[in-house]
């Protein structure tokens, strides 16, 4: 427990609570702001044409004075992905191990912030005397390594933030740091952000050592080629593939998107093992054996189900899938992508090959299951519980789990992105809300995008547009030319011509009472205009398409 007094403590969340990705949390100790991780969000239905989301860090910027340093617990894009963007914004030390911070430098130089972020390596035994708080770091299982949860001090108690986290004791080069969170607990723990990923699922997660079994064996009995398919930032899988592909006496073809530098960042660093002599060039695959190759697939999750559907239809630039080779998918769905996963397998049984996805231990989450979110809260052993990292349901799932080992129902908060709540001499309590929000990122425009412009987006996917476009000589108050009537994605134009005539009627009878009452106003026009055809098309079709005058003034 820090010996600093601390009169009055502010726990929130800018993103990663009610939803999956976009992690951001904040703490404030007295008139100290401290972050933990920044990251990013696969875009929700509905967000056509967005790549990215991220939090709004708008509270962030008016205080950035106060800011004492970002916190990364790992080196997931869920975590860390936002960080380059934010950085525009905010110029604030950073601080995370080895890994992160060299995917995180990779991220920044992709965003021409190289060489202006003042990066900061921490490990399990790294200790930061900072104001009001004395921070320090445990090592989590993870499914990539150098993952850490956090612990700061104060003199109310400790305010941990568990990182994603399991217990897998079959990974000993990455074991969690048990006797550091049981010590951290004895101390005394205030409150606790903990992962609540998989809240909802009884019992523990499935052993690495099982998963690396069944890969083996899958690579093993296959009798054509095996095309292994996971996240580039799940590096134990990765080195799973590997060794059984080593094990089979099989070359190993690397296929990654040209912007994934992940795989590069492990090797260089030592957290990946790949011997050269193993390694395939893509190009070569054809002048040799095709029952001693694994095809290795890497990238996100949109990348990876990409590369695969390419693939299988054989549009891939390099790699086709074909009759009697076996495809693994060692990857869980995120939100959002499981239709896609489900074309891809479909495609790839088309293609006539044999597809390991569910039906194997061959995939494990990083996240633990409800046993081992026990074992964390008996360990922290937490006044406050704060669940993070989830939806709704997830949220409530671990306060179920909370209540199991008798932590108390007024204990535990449910907080929404903005929800702050505040602890003063060890009793907390709801303070209010600061303003979280998403920014989207749609190629190289950062939060040039909003609720108008998705709504416009929508509207367009769903009954298309209509365009009519209209000269006029406002001084004779005459039309020159028009009107022209334009469809786009609404009805199919040569079938739909008596449609389309009696709409050009509604504009030219709306635009000759115009000119005979000699009234030229536009805004009034295009209102006019707008009205009369979505009424009459509405009448017609049962469809509302976008309408958009547009009156060229000569």
């Amino acid at each position: 427990m820090s010996t600093a007094k601390t009169e009055k403590l502010r726990v929130f969340s800018l993103g990663g609570v009610g939803e999956i990705g976009k992690n951001m949390y904040v703490l404030e100790i007295d008139e100290h702001i401290y972050v933990i991780d920044a990251g990013v969000m696969i875009p929700e239905d509905g967000m056509f044409g967005i790549d990215m989301v991220i939090p709004d860090v708008s509270y962030l910027v008016e205080n950035k004075e106060r800011i004492q340093g970002i916190f990364l617990t790992h080196g997931h894009e869920e975590h860390i992905g936002a960080l380059a963007y934010i950085l525009r914004k905010i110029k604030v030390p950073v601080y995370g191990t080895k890994l992160t911070l060299a995917l995180a430098d990779e991220l920044v130089k992709g965003e021409g912030l190289s060489g202006q972020v003042s990066f900061h390596e921490i490990d399990g035994d790294t200790v930061l005397d900072l104001p009001k708080t004395e921070v320090t770091f445990f090592r989590t299982n993870h499914s990539i390594p150098d993952s850490v949860g956090i612990c700061f001090q104060t003199s109310q108690g400790a305010i941990v933030h568990t990182g994603d986290f399991k217990f897998d004791q079959s990974q000993l080069a990455e074991s969690a740091d048990i006797g550091k969170m049981a010590k951290i607990g004895n101390e005394g723990v205030l409150c606790v952000l903990s992962d609540c990923m998989n809240a909802e699922k009884p019992g523990y997660t499935i052993s690495e050592g099982i998963v690396k079994q069944e890969i083996a064996d899958v690579v093993y009995n296959a009798k054509g080629r095996v095309f292994a398919a996971c996240l580039a930032t799940n590096l134990v899988r990765i080195q799973q593939i590997v060794q059984a592909s080593i094990a089979s006496n099989r070359k190993l073809v690397i296929v990654s998107h040209p912007t994934n530098k992940i795989l590069d960042i492990a090797i260089k660093l030592g957290y990946l093992e790949i011997p050269e002599e193993i390694i395939m060039p893509v190009n070569e695959m054809g002048n040799n054996d095709q029952e001693r190759i694994v095809v290795l697939t890497i990238g996100t999750h949109s990348q990876l189900m990409t590369s695969l559907l390419k693939m299988a239809k054989g549009s891939h630039k390099h790699v086709q899938i074909q009759e009697h080779d076996v495809v693994m998918i060692a990857a869980s769905p995120s939100p959002g992508t499981e239709l896609t996963v489900a074309k891809a397998v479909d495609k790839i049984y088309r293609a006539g090959a044999m597809v390991v996805y569910g039906q194997k231990k061959i995939h494990v989450s990083g996240h633990g299951y409800q046993e081992e979110l026990k074992l964390m809260l008996n360990l922290l052993k937490p006044k406050f519980v704060i669940p993070i990292q989830g939806e709704y349901k997830r949220q409530m799932a671990l306060s179920k789990v909370a209540k199991s080992v008798g932590i108390k129902d007024k204990s535990i908060f449910l907080l929404d992105k903005g929800e702050v709540m505040e602890f003063t001499r060890g009793e907390a309590k709801y303070g209010g809300k600061v303003f979280a929000g998403n920014v989207l990122i749609d190629g190289l425009g950062v939060g040039d995008i909003g609720n108008i412009v998705l709504r416009d987006r929508r509207l367009l996917s769903q009954d298309g547009i209509m365009i009519v476009v209209v000269s006029i000589n406002r001084g004779q108050k005459t039309i020159v030319a028009g009107p022209e009537i334009i469809s786009r994605g609404f009805v199919y134009v040569r079938e739909s011509e008596q449609l389309l005539e009696k709409a050009n009627e509604i504009v030219t009878g709306i635009l000759d009472q115009a000119v005979r009452d000699q009234v030229m106003e536009w805004s009034s026009l295009k209102l006019k205009i707008r009205e009369s055809l979505n009424q009459h098309l509405y009448e017609k079709t049962r469809r509302r398409p976008m309408i958009l005058p547009i009156i060229m003034e000569v």
